[in-house]
């Protein structure tokens, strides 16, 4: 669940039990994007007509996970299993709105929560995946044309693991945020190293992964404005409306669907 071996760090005069996988390096700055489409630089969505040939050119495929690849939100789900729900879902509105610092939202989340690590091991085993409609197929689809699919989410690996084993999706096509834990099991905190736990995180990912892997196109999916200000450096951005809609998104959105049926029809449509 959290890798086959331990990481133990002294934090402040205690030993930490962490997840086991190093942050990414990244030696590029970006300018984050607006939550309504247009970065600082200028540069607004692809129409739709662009976005549809990207889609069905694209190297690779970034997928948000909660309420998109998922039917709802991993850690709303593991606040209700802590009895903390009402409280963290103000919080995940406020932040998937673009109206609150991502990486402040996720603090703010977990310190009401604080999960040890054997409660997040009895929600996993207790709540297993429950998959978007067609997200299977689309998945398929897209490894079936060779093109790379990864999971990239403000979320957290230990909980999104079982979805990627499920899509059978490489757990090194993640890329998410770490709980931390104290040695005796206890909330430590989150890895703030990681990308994926500060605003425009999910930029700097698609960033290093085009560096890396020398992609000429990359399409992000999601529901939400933190999936949305990742184009660019993701060459076009589909919204994802079929589980919930983010108004601020349906609106600045070029492409927006509201099932993945939709795109895999554009995937496989002929000229």
């Amino acid at each position: 669940m959290f890798g086959r071996s331990v990481v133990f760090l002294r934090w402040k005069k205690s030993l930490v039990l962490c997840d086991p996988f190093k942050s990414l390096p990244l030696t590029a700055t970006l300018s984050k994007s607006s939550p309504f489409g247009t970065c600082e630089t200028g540069y607004s969505l692809p129409t739709l007509q662009e976005s549809r040939e990207i889609w069905r050119s694209a190297d690779a495929v970034c997928f948000d996970v909660d309420s998109t690849v998922i039917t709802d939100e991993g850690l709303d789900q593991l606040a209700k299993f802590c009895g903390k729900a009402e409280e963290v879902k103000k919080l995940t509105i406020q932040a998937m709105q673009g109206g609150m610092d991502f990486r402040d939202a996720l603090s703010a989340r977990l310190n009401l929560i604080r999960p040890n690590l054997e409660t997040v091991q009895r929600f996993i085993k207790a709540n297993p995946p429950k998959l978007t409609k067609d997200v299977d197929k689309l998945v398929s689809a897209l490894q079936a044309r060779d093109t790379d699919v990864y999971l990239v989410s403000g979320g957290f690996r230990s909980l999104i693991a079982p979805v990627a084993k499920m899509l059978n999706i490489p757990l090194e096509n993640i890329f998410a945020n770490r709980l931390k834990f104290f040695y005796d099991g206890e909330y430590g905190g989150f890895d703030e190293a990681q990308l994926t736990s500060r605003s425009g995180g999910k930029a700097e990912v698609i960033a290093w992964l085009k560096k890396r892997e020398g992609y000429s196109s990359v399409v992000m999916i999601g529901d939400g404005a933190t999936d949305m200000e990742a184009c660019p450096p993701a060459d076009a951005f589909i919204g994802f409306g079929g589980n919930i809609v983010r108004e601020s998104v349906q609106k600045a959105a070029t492409w927006y669907v509201y099932d993945f049926a939709t795109i895999i029809d554009e995937l496989e449509r002929e000229d």
